[in-house]
């Protein structure tokens, strides 16, 4: 970067870099319910060890079958067969099609109408989510609805990148126009979290809905849960 423009990009950071002007929202476990309810569910009704599911979506997690369909690397039949060898390997019988029918949660609506809230706020908003396409499935009207809420949506299975790697904040930063000091992120996963904080970004991980938006409301001096 050339010294004139590096000292631009410094000496806007000092000026707006400290206030808020952007809130980023994971979708799955943020917006909506978390699938890993449904995961434990399945793992009890299958005689399958608790947390299977998710220890093997968290093994090789830049190249095993989970992070090649939210990338649009395989189709979801492809996936299917390369999850199933997957828990093979750990000598387990899974149905992968089975386990992507788990990750439509229910939209939270408290985390909605914050998101109306914000907006009405003057933040600039976005969605970051790790996500798949599938053919076969139309989307949800409810989804499709809280979507369309958003300034900007960041899809793993449009940019073919995905959370964790930087490179996936950074294009939803550019397109919202803001330094990663002037963002907050919400994420119901540390892993998603941590790159984003050593960017800079404030992070809020999310186990408690109300609690989160509570700590958010905080940040950005703004009544988000009633």
């Amino acid at each position: 970067m050339p010294a004139a423009l590096a000292r631009v990009e410094l000496e806007v950071g000092n000026i707006i870099g400290f206030v808020i002007k952007a809130v980023l929202f994971d979708f799955g476990g943020v917006v909506t319910t978390s699938p890993f309810e449904a995961f434990s569910h399945y793992e009890s009704a299958n005689g399958l060890p608790y947390g299977l599911l998710r220890d093997i979506n968290s093994t090789n997690p830049d190249d095993n079958a989970w992070a090649k369909l939210e990338r649009s690397d395989v189709d979801t039949d492809t996936f299917a067969e390369l999850f199933e060898a997957e828990a093979r390997d750990r000598g387990h019988r899974v149905d992968g099609r089975a386990v992507l029918g788990l990750l439509s949660g229910e939209v939270r609506p408290v985390m909605v109408e914050a998101i109306r809230r914000i907006k009405s706020a003057g933040f600039a908003t976005a969605c970051l989510t790790n996500n798949f396409r599938s053919s076969s499935d139309a989307p949800r009207r409810d989804t499709a609805e809280v979507m369309a809420l958003f300034d900007h949506v960041t899809e793993s299975s449009v940019v073919g990148i995905r959370k964790p790697e930087p490179e996936f904040y950074r294009r939803a930063l550019i397109a919202l126009g803001v330094v990663p000091t002037a963002a907050v992120f919400l994420d119901d996963l540390g892993i998603n979290l941590k790159p984003a904080r050593a960017m800079g970004i404030t992070t809020i991980k999310v186990v408690e809905p109300e609690q989160a938006l509570a700590e958010l409301g905080a940040l950005i001096d703004l009544e988000l849960v009633s």
